[in-house]
Order: structure tokens, then sequence, then C-alpha cells
């Protein structure tokens, strides 16, 4: 039987507190909290404003169950227990597109330092994850050179009798054939570690403080060994510092590109940035991207221990209330003080820059993947409703001025992205100026009959305008008895923002208004976007060509060769346009009485 929704909301409570959405088979397919319970659950129950896959979620509840709180801060971390254990299918989820490297330490007696891809399945220790493997070998390096850490495998480690290249090269102290005591590889191991902490203050002076015992202890090869790490220290410090700030910080980021959202984080120990890292969560119910970052920063921080530890300060652009309330939960579940950095200054300002840039770059790296195309046009798909995703989308687009110069373009995306090799633009004549819908047709029709010798036609043709263009692109597909094209109209409302364009199906009396964020509608926008741009280039070009030849054509007694010498001569129109009468005579062919013709027109002047 279906949920009885009036019947439900009708006791629920008005406190704080999660709420779990479950199916017919009693899975969890939802969590969520509340600062009042039963308005928030009633808004999944209205009759209007739902987009359509928070609809689909509504119609697999069988059963809604609740859990009272006493504060907001505690159904923050309740919502994320529930969601870490039954990982519900239409929660955003803390995940990423790829598995990044680790440094990884073994369990060994003389513990192996290198590098693993992927899930942490080996016993040992991990430190990351970082960027890309480069971070990773060049930080490996460093720590061998400087505490000269075996980095080869177990098997390779058991089966020496005398030290490799690497022990040669200072690279390794060789505890392979015991040329090192297993305390003293150890200590190199723990100092190793405090530095993949980030806590390279603690390892230095802690370096120094065993320096000077050395040296007090007349073992001065000792104390010229660690000398040498704390060189290397000091440089690699050097290196990595991004500025002078202290403490730890977590800077957060997000940004949405084409459908594709991207929450960036990095982390600065001491002012140095030890780890950077990308998330794209699946945002199965088209949420805002600013509640997906809330989301993401709720998973991270109270569904397990974060990857490089709570740090003290928190950079992060949120809504007060929704800030403070997070903050709270994240204060309670490590135990330790921690504030959110609301207005940063100096470095901490360009800190959260840095993260914004990465957001940007990853999230538009991200959309531009092939994978991601094809499911922009499976999305497109489920706009319309189609037998399978589109292969090929074209779209036209008018561009004059004042019905000057006329140009149509036509653009084509197909499931790997833009093919630019197939655009195609069009000089519209012999209309009336000003009629788009008679140079759509006209575009239309010339377009379509080349593709008819071939019988190649797009899956979606899709027209910048309304209802009057895509009858007047259907008039010239039914002349040149063309069918099975589906012909879309996409335009802006009333308020003219983007985002909030209507779609028009040939046929239907009433437009589609799909989700802002449904990938599919940005895919049409990103197609009708970039035939305006093609449409107004050309125009531009067709514009200054025409002035160009008619500014010299209109002057008797100038012809083809002459504008091509005045031309040529002078560079531009503006150019010659400010010569005077004794500079355009300078042109061969050019005489005074010419050049005296050809000043007054180009200046508007009148002569007696």
């Amino acid at each position: 039987m279906p949920f009885d929704a009036p019947s439900f909301l009708t006791n629920l409570t008005q406190r704080t507190g999660v709420y779990q959405m479950f199916d017919e088979k009693g899975e969890l397919i939802y969590v969520g909290k509340a600062k009042n319970l039963k308005q928030r659950v009633s808004s999944y129950f209205r009759a209007r404003g739902l987009n359509d896959k928070t609809m689909a979620l509504v119609a697999r509840i069988f059963r809604i169950e609740v859990i009272i709180t006493q504060s907001e801060t505690e159904a923050l971390i309740l919502e994320q227990t529930l969601i870490k254990k039954h990982h519900p299918q239409y929660n955003i989820l803390l995940k990423d597109d790829k598995s990044y490297p680790y440094i990884y330490i073994s369990k060994h007696k003389f513990p192996l330092i290198a590098y693993r891809r992927g899930k942490t399945v080996k016993s040992g220790q991990y430190f990351g994850p970082y960027p890309n493997v480069y971070a990773v070998k060049e930080s490996l390096s460093y720590l061998q050179r400087i505490f000269k850490l075996r980095n080869c495998e177990d098997s390779y480690f058991s089966n020496r009798s005398r030290p490799c290249l690497q022990y040669q090269i200072k690279r390794c102290s060789a505890p392979c054939v015991d040329h090192i005591s297993t305390d003293d590889y150890q200590q190199d191991i723990d100092h190793a570690i405090l530095f993949l902490q980030g806590k390279s203050s603690a390892l230095t002076k802690e370096l120094e403080s065993q320096m000077e015992a050395a040296a007090e202890q007349l073992l001065f090869e000792r104390a010229g060994e660690i000398r040498d790490q704390l060189l290397y220290l000091r440089t690699l410090q050097e290196k990595q510092y991004v500025s002078t700030e202290k403490g730890s910080v977590d800077c957060w980021a997000s940004h949405n590109s084409k459908g594709t959202i991207c929450i960036q984080r990095l982390s600065f120990r001491e002012g140095a940035l030890i780890n950077s890292k990308s998330y794209f969560p699946d945002n199965k119910l088209d949420e805002e991207e600013s509640i997906v970052l809330k989301d993401m920063l709720a998973q991270y921080y109270l569904s397990d221990d974060p990857s490089n530890g709570f740090p003290d300060q928190i950079l992060v652009e949120l809504e007060q209330e929704a800030g403070e309330i997070l903050l709270a939960a994240i204060n309670e579940v490590s135990k330790k003080i921690g504030y959110w950095l609301q207005q940063p200054k100096t470095d901490k300002r360009k800190w959260l820059g840095m993260t914004q840039e990465n957001a940007v770059n990853a999230a538009t790296s991200k959309s531009l993947e092939k994978n991601a195309y094809f499911e922009r046009f499976q999305a497109v798909q489920a706009i319309f409703n189609l037998a399978k995703p589109p292969n090929r989308i074209e779209c036209f687009d008018i561009s004059h001025s004042k019905g000057e110069a006329t140009v149509a373009s036509c653009v084509v995306a197909d499931q790997k992205g833009a093919r630019k090799d197939l655009y195609r633009r069009f000089n519209i004549k012999d209309i009336t100026p000003g009629d788009d819908y008679a140079a759509i047709r006209q575009a239309v029709y010339r377009h379509f009959s080349r593709l008819k010798e071939q019988q190649d036609y797009p899956d979606v043709l899709l027209i910048d305008g309304a209802q009057g263009q895509v009858n007047q692109a259907h008039s010239a597909l039914i002349e040149l008895a063309i069918p099975d094209v589906l012909i879309v109209g996409i335009s802006k409302g009333e308020t003219r923002k983007a985002g909030w364009e209507f779609l028009w199906p040939q046929g239907e009396t009433t437009p589609i208004l799909p989700s802002q964020h449904d990938r599919g509608f940005l895919q049409l926008q990103e197609v009708r976007d970039e035939a305006h741009r093609f449409a107004i280039t050309g125009h531009r070009k067709q514009r200054a060509k025409a002035r160009t030849i008619s500014g010299l054509e209109a002057i008797p007694g100038i012809g083809a060769k002459r504008r091509r010498e005045l031309l040529r001569h002078f560079g531009s129109m503006s150019t010659l346009k400010g010569a005077s009468i004794d500079e355009i005579t300078k042109v061969a062919g050019i005489s005074v009485g010419l050049a005296s013709d050809i000043h007054a027109a180009l200046n508007n002047e009148l002569k007696d």
C-alpha cells in the first residue's frame, strides 16, 4: 500500500530530530535532520515545487521513522552516524572518483617506506592521500635523503648479503645487512612519521637536541649526520611552506561545473600545505551546492576520523547558522576546541582562494571527461523520454544588428563533446531585415538540404527561441520530407535569468521547465550558449566586412582594384578615414580629385 502521508504528518512532532525513510523492502533510502521534524518532512509531500528526483524518492517511501534529539548538534551527529552505517541510496556520500596514492610504512623489524595506491588494506601506517603520484615520490625522495629509510620490498630485503646501490648513494642505511641497529632505525622511522604528520617544528627541535647531545658525548660523526638531516629538512620546509601562518587549518570550497560538483579540501599544518583532495559527490536529489558542501563537511568530520586529524581552524564559506551548528558538532566529536574562521586575512585569505581555484579546476576537468558527456546525454534522454540517449545535438541561433548582417550559426555536440569540425555559419539573404522566423527557416532548410544528401541527421535539433522559431524549423523539415528529428526550442522566461529557461518541444503547447541543476538541461544550455557565441562572432565579422566595403563602394570611380589598393596601403578603414587628402593621393591610381571625393565621403562632408 502507498505511504499514508496525511495521517503520518497529522501526528508528527515539531521537535528537533532525525527522520529515516524506508522503501517497501525495508531498506533505508534516505536520512535527514530537521530543526522542526513536521515542517521538514511535510515539505516532501507538498503539491508542487518538487524536482523529478525528489519525486522519485517520495514515490519509493513505504514508511518513515523519526528520532527526537535534544539539539540540532545532536541531530547532526546522529544523522552522520546513520549515513556512515547504512549508506542510504539518496544521501550524498563522501567519495571521490579515483584511488589516490598514499605513503605506506610497513609493520616490520625494519619498516619499509613506499607508496601505495587505492584502499589501505595491508597492515601498517598510511599517510595521505596525496593529490598525485609525483607528490608522493617527491616526498619519499626527501625522506630517503634525510632519514635513509629502505624502499625495497620484503622479498628483496630478506635475501640481501651486501648493501645495494641505495646505500652507496646515501639513500639507505642498509638495515638488510645490519649496518644500523633496530633502535636507531626505529628512531628514523619515528622522525619520518613526525614529518608526514606535519609536525616539522617538533621534529626540528628533537633533531637539534639530539645533535647537541651527540656533540656533548663526543660522537661527532653522529652529530654530523643529524646536522645534515636538519639541513635537508630546513631546505624542504622552505620549499614546502606556503606562508608564515602557524596552526592547523582545513580550507574547503565548492564549484559546480555543468552539473558536476567538486568539493575541494586543502589541509595546512604549521603553515605547510600537506594535503589536497577533490571529492565529487553524487547529487541524487539535485540539492543546492551550499547544501552539498555542508553535508560533505559533516560526513568528513563526524562519520570517521579525518585523514589529517581535526584542525584548529576551518576555512569555509557557509551560512552563519549552518556553520555554527556544524562547528558545535565537530567540537563535541573531536574533544578539542576549534573554530570557524569566517573572515580570513592575509595568507589565510590566499589559502581559501587557492582552494576555490582548485575546486574550479577539478570540477571543470571532471565535467569535460568523456563519460561525463555521455551521462549528460543520458540526462537529455530522460528530459524528453527518448528511447535512447541522443548521438548528436545540433543548435541554431540568429544574430544581427537591427536586421543588418544577419548570420545564422549551427553548432554540434555529440557524446564525446563539441564537434567544431561540423560547425557551420549561414549568411542570411533575401528576407525582411530583422525577421528571425524567416532567418531560422532559411538556415535550417539550407543545412538539412545538405544533410539529406548524406542521410545523416541529428537526433535533437535545438533552436534558440520559443514556439514560433520551432514551428519555422519544423516547416523547413516538412518541406524536405525529413522525419524523426526532435525539434526543441530553448528560451529564457520572463525573468531572463540563466538557468530559468523553458524548453519547447515541437507539437507541445506547454513548455518543460527542468531543474536548474539537471545535467541534461545544463548540456542543452551549454550547446545553446556555444551557438550564440558562434553566431555573434560571425555577425561581427560580416558587419565589419559589409561596412568596410559599403563605405568605399558608394564612391563613384572606386572599383575593386582601387578599394584593394587603398586598404592595402592604410591597413584599415579607420586609418583611411583619418588620412588627409595628400596622404590618400600617395596610393597608386588615386588622383587629387578622387582623393578629395574619398575624403569627403568617408567624413560625411558635402562637396560644393
